[in-house]
C-alpha cells in the first residue's frame, strides 16, 4: 500500500498534478483525498496520519520477520562466510 500526499491544480474539470506518478500505478484505481491548499493545518493531520499509518505498518513487519536467539548466542562473521 502506498500513501503519499502530492500537490495538483484544477483545471477544465480535471486535477493536473505538479509530479508524474509512478508507472507501476498505470490503470490502478486510486483513492484521492481533496484539500484545498489553504488549509495547512488540515494538510498537516493527514501527513501525520499517512506518516503514522507506515509506521504502524513497519512495526507490524518487523514483529513478523523477528524471532528470539539464545541467551548466549555470539555473532561469529567467520562461521558465517564458511557457509
Amino acid at each position: 500500500m502506498m500513501n503519499r500526499v502530492l500537490q495538483a491544480t484544477y483545471h477544465d474539470g480535471s486535477l493536473v498534478l505538479d509530479e508524474k506518478l509512478d508507472a507501476a500505478l498505470e490503470g490502478k484505481k486510486l483513492k484521492i483525498v481533496v484539500i484545498q491548499d489553504s488549509a495547512p493545518a488540515q494538510l498537516q493531520d493527514i501527513e501525520q496520519s499517512v506518516s503514522e499509518s507506515r509506521k504502524q505498518l513497519f512495526l507490524k513487519q518487523i514483529r513478523h520477520y523477528s524471532f528470539k536467539l539464545p541467551e548466549n548466542y555470539q555473532f561469529d562473521r567467520e562461521e558465517l562466510y564458511e557457509r
